[in-house]
C-alpha cells in the first residue's frame, strides 16, 4: 500500500508511454494494467500551492485563495493571449520570467480532433500526453506566453482549443489526419506577420497509450461522491484511469487528495 496527495502522474515517451503514480512510493502504472486496484480518500485535501488543508479544491488542487492569488492559477495560465509577462508584469513577476518569459511552442495535436495548443518548449511531449492526444506536431515557436496565445487565438478560427474528453478516452480518432498537411494548409492562409513565427520541423510525434481495452462508453468518478474507487484497470490515457466497466478518474483533477493506494489482485 502507498499513500500521499494526488498529483498528476508523470510520464516518459516511449513506444508506450510510461505512467509514474508517485505517491510515498512510485508506482509504474503501466503494471497495473490488467490488475484490481483500489484508491481510498480520506476526506483531506491538500492546497498544491501553499499546502494547507482546504475543504474545497479549485483549478488543478488549489485552495480558494491560491487560486485567486498564486502565479500558478493566473488566467493566462488558460488563456495566454493574456499574459504580461513579456512586460514584466503578472501576480509574481519572478515566476512569471521563469516560466511564461520563455520559449513557448503553438502545436497541432490529434485527439478526438485535431486541435491547436500553446505550452511551453520544455512541456513536449508531456503536455501533449496530458491531453491523450494520438500524434502531434510543432505549428510555430515564440520567444514567450503572449506571442504563442496571439497565433493561437488566430489559429482557432480553423482548429478549435478542446479536447472532448469523452470521445478521447473511447479512442474516437479520424485516422485519416495528416498534421503535415494540416499545418502547411493552415501556413498558406495566414499573413506573412504570423507565419514569420512558423516552423520548419515537420516531425509528427505518435503517441501510444497503455490500454487493453477502450470503453465503448465512458462514466466520471470523482472522490467527492465516491471515496473507495475499486475496479480492474483496462488502461491508461492523458491523466485519465480507465477502468474495464466505462468509469474513468481524472487524476490531475483530484490534485491534493489524499489518498491510499493499493493493488487488490
Amino acid at each position: 500500500m502507498s499513500s500521499g496527495n494526488l498529483r498528476k502522474m508523470s510520464v516518459d515517451l516511449a513506444d508506450t508511454i510510461v505512467y509514474t503514480l508517485n505517491l510515498s512510493d512510485d508506482i509504474l502504472m503501466n503494471e497495473c494494467v490488467g490488475k484490481t486496484i483500489a484508491l481510498r480518500w480520506n476526506g483531506q485535501i491538500i492546497c498544491s500551492s501553499c499546502s494547507k488543508v482546504t475543504k474545497k479544491s479549485f483549478g488543478d488542487g488549489f485552495c480558494y485563495s491560491c487560486f485567486m492569488n498564486a502565479p500558478e492559477a493566473t488566467e493566462c495560465t488558460i488563456r495566454p493571449e493574456l499574459c504580461r509577462a513579456h512586460l514584466g508584469e503578472g501576480r509574481d513577476p519572478e515566476w512569471e520570467e521563469r516560466n511564461h518569459n520563455t520559449p513557448h511552442i503553438v502545436y497541432l495535436a490529434a485527439s478526438d480532433i485535431v486541435k491547436v495548443g500553446v505550452t511551453r518548449i520544455t512541456q513536449v511531449p508531456t503536455r501533449w500526453i496530458d491531453q491523450g492526444a494520438t500524434a502531434a506536431i510543432r505549428l510555430a515557436e515564440t520567444p514567450n506566453r503572449y506571442e504563442a496565445g496571439m497565433l493561437e487565438v488566430a489559429f482557432k478560427a480553423f482548429f478549435s482549443d478542446k479536447t472532448n474528453w469523452q470521445r478521447m478516452l473511447k479512442n474516437e480518432v479520424d485516422d485519416s489526419i495528416d498534421l503535415v498537411e494540416e499545418k502547411w494548409t493552415l501556413h498558406d492562409q495566414l499573413p506573412s506577420d504570423l507565419t514569420q513565427f512558423f516552423t520548419e520541423d515537420d516531425e509528427v510525434i505518435e503517441l501510444n497509450y497503455p490500454v487493453i481495452d477502450f470503453p465503448t462508453k465512458v462514466s466520471s468518478l470523482s472522490f467527492d461522491k465516491t471515496a473507495d474507487i475499486v475496479g480492474k484497470l483496462a488502461g491508461i490515457k492523458g491523466q485519465y484511469l480507465i477502468f474495464d466497466d466505462g468509469r474513468v478518474l481524472n487524476i490531475r483533477k483530484h490534485t491534493g487528495y489524499t489518498v491510499e493506494f493499493s493493488i487488490v489482485n
